[in-house]
């Protein structure tokens, strides 16, 4: 007997979540605060403005009532990292401790600077939590394209529980109890994705990308490390997985904002064009904020940083990465394991 799960969110990730899981033979609901948009989705059978082309089945129900998560044993957290708060303190009175929350949002919340995780902890400390991240565009798995992804949880019984749930012949589900560095793999990676964007639209060529997919994991791990993660995790799915099919591929909307970007358009203008959340703009906020708070060096989030928030010519922080002063390239290496080298 399947499960019942409502998600939170009928954006392209939602919307193919819901699409996988009810393949599954799990009933979903679908919601989205838009009663307007919801219709559309009940008449056409197709998410027009985020997922156009893909047929939605007729056991998933499309609805603008929070109260489907009374009916759930399971809730799965899709809206924008910027709305987590929000719609956890929209959805608490709704909720028993029973029930599960599934978060699949990438981000970090721009005030607070902290996780998803933590955002939801403050606000729903009684409910179970996972976070589902790794190399997954929406566009492939509602296309029944094969996806291998990582399900994060601090209790390996319920993670094993909610991996079954998920598995099918095309959606292949890891567990890890190192939520921090899921998440933040998840989060960090779209602000590499940028860059690789932004590189791209310059006209520059695979060197150039390869070399910040490479210093961009070493980034990410030194904040991971500094935050709680585990390293390993930021060589999985959550971590170099996700950097390289963020910073490759054509359904990235942060490397699509990043060619723009590249191309000379001003951010606002990118996000217009977008029509999407572009997550890796907040998170080089955050990150770059973590980075001064913790003491770590992120020169390739510092430059993004310039770029978006100082508006610094992107041709002029180039110069400034490759004319940095020379090091090695993984000084925690060569300066705990070859000392005196």
């Amino acid at each position: 007997m399947g499960n019942t799960i409502s998600i939170i969110g009928a954006g392209s990730w939602g919307t193919a979540l819901a699409i996988l899981l009810s393949k599954n033979g799990h009933q979903v609901y679908l919601w989205h605060r838009n009663k307007k948009f919801i219709e559309e989705l009940k008449i056409n059978k197709e998410n027009k403005k985020y997922l156009p082309n893909v047929d939605i089945p007729k056991n998933i129900i499309p609805t603008d009532n929070l109260n489907c998560v009374k009916k759930s044993n399971i809730i799965i957290l899709a809206v924008a990292s910027q709305a987590i708060r929000e719609i956890c303190k929209s959805i608490k009175p709704l909720l028993n401790d029973s029930q599960i929350l599934v978060n699949v949002a990438k981000g970090l919340e721009y005030k607070t600077l902290n996780r998803m995780s933590e955002v939801i902890y403050q606000e729903l400390p009684n409910n179970s939590l996972m976070t589902l991240s790794g190399p997954s565009h929406a566009e492939e798995v509602a296309r029944d394209i094969p996806t291998t992804v990582v399900l994060a949880g601090k209790n390996r019984k319920e993670t094993e529980m909610v991996q079954d749930v998920f598995m099918s012949s095309i959606f292949r589900v890891y567990t890890n109890p190192d939520i921090i560095g899921v998440e933040l793999g998840g989060a960090l990676k779209n602000i590499i994705a940028l860059g690789a964007g932004i590189s791209d639209g310059l006209g520059y060529g695979d060197n150039t990308r390869a070399a910040l997919m490479s210093r961009g994991i070493v980034e990410i791990s030194r904040l991971g490390q500094a935050m709680g993660a585990n390293i390993s995790t930021f060589a999985g799915l959550s971590g170099i997985g996700d950097l390289i099919v963020t910073c490759t591929s054509k359904h990235s909307r942060n490397r699509r904002a990043g060619i723009q970007l590249g191309q000379g358009n001003k951010v606002e203008d990118v996000l217009d064009n977008i029509g999407m959340v572009v997550e890796g703009i907040r998170t080089t906020y955050v990150a770059y904020n973590l980075s001064k708070k913790l003491n770590i060096e992120m020169p390739i989030t510092t430059e993004l940083y310039n770029v978006l928030y100082n508006n610094v010519d992107v041709n002029e922080s180039v110069n400034k990465l490759m004319l940095r002063s020379k090091t090695h390239e993984m000084e925690e290496v060569v300066l705990d394991t070859y000392n005196g080298w």
